[in-house]
């Protein structure tokens, strides 16, 4: 999460505490509309951690949204 921070300081050009609020309000909102299996992914997929499977889950989400 700190480099998703730091591409908020360096793109916004706020502080790090503001851009940490940021993201961390961004991250909530995502995890509570987020269908289950991706919300419970999404701290993975921000840490860069072993995404193994992750293709299957984003490919549901397209579903869900209308996509094919």
């Amino acid at each position: 999460m700190d480099e998703l921070i730091k591409l908020v300081v360096e793109k916004t050009g706020i502080s790090e505490e503001m851009a940490t609020v940021a993201v961390n309000t961004v991250i909530e909102f995502l995890k509570e509309r987020l269908p289950e299996p991706l919300a419970g992914r999404l701290d993975d997929v921000i840490e860069g951690a072993d995404l193994t499977g992750i293709g299957d889950l984003v490919s549901g989400l397209g579903g869900l949204l209308g996509g094919k």
